[in-house]
Parts: C-alpha cells; structure tokens; sequence
C-alpha cells in the first residue's frame, strides 16, 4: 500500500474547457479554477517524494479523507476558546465539493503513481474536520 499525507489546503479542480489553438490546431485543455494549480503541485510534489516505483497499471483502490480545520465561530469564547460548541456541525458541509476535491488529486496523481485514474475501481473520500488541513492518501493496488 502507499500511504501519505499531503499538508495544505485542498482545493477543488474546476469544470474543464477544451478549445483549439488557431495558430497550432492542437487542442488545449484549461481548469476552470486558477487556485488549483499550486495544490495539484503540491500533491504531486508530495506524491514523487513518497512514491518512487513504476506506474500503477492494474486496477487501484484508493481512499482520500479531506481535512479542513474548523472555522473560529464553531468554538466558545473566553475560557471556552478551545471548547466547541454543541452546535457546531460534526462534518464541513459546505463548499468546496468533495468530488472536485477529488479529482484535483486524481489529476496531480497521474503519471507519478498510476498510469491514468480510469484505473481507480473503487474510491473511499471522505471530507472533516481536522486540527491540520490536508489530505491523506492510500492507494492499494489489486
């Protein structure tokens, strides 16, 4: 199994567009979401330093588990500035989407631990709260 834990935030990868270059004729695909592309380079950063074996090529099971940190307001104040509240929701169900969360992961992956994520037979995510923002990566190879 490969394991490891990329630190920073996640961010989601966009809705992709695809147009033709005039000039060239060669087609270009861009990301709808600019901030994704310093994440993408940390997870693949993170993922050569863990991984230095040959492409995955057989069928992959893969879990990832988000971890966002909790916002201030989910906390007491004062003395109970580390107390949470009972209010506070147990899972981030807010922006970003966990499957776009996903596929910025599966995209910086590719070519570093798997050939290609069409490999990926059966996914685990899960997206909490966390005391480090990041995100924990196991890829099981079948």
């Amino acid at each position: 199994m490969i394991e490891f834990f990329v630190s920073g935030v996640p961010k989601p990868a966009g809705s992709k567009t695809a147009f033709v270059n005039k000039h060239t004729g060669k087609a270009i695909v861009t990301d709808a979401c600019k901030t994704s592309k310093d994440w993408k380079s940390l997870v693949a950063y993170t993922a050569r330093e863990y991984y230095k074996g040959e492409l995955l090529t057989g069928p992959l099971l893969v879990t990832m588990t988000f971890y966002q940190t909790r916002p201030a307001c989910h906390y007491g104040s004062g003395k109970n500035a580390k107390v949470l509240k009972d209010s506070a929701p147990m899972w981030p169900t807010g922006k970003p989407d966990v499957l776009k969360l996903t596929r910025a992961v599966e995209d910086a992956c590719t070519g570093i631990l798997w050939k290609d994520d069409s490999q990926i037979v059966d996914e685990r995510i899960v997206k909490c709260y966390g005391d480090k923002p990041g995100v924990q990566i196991k890829v099981l190879p079948t």
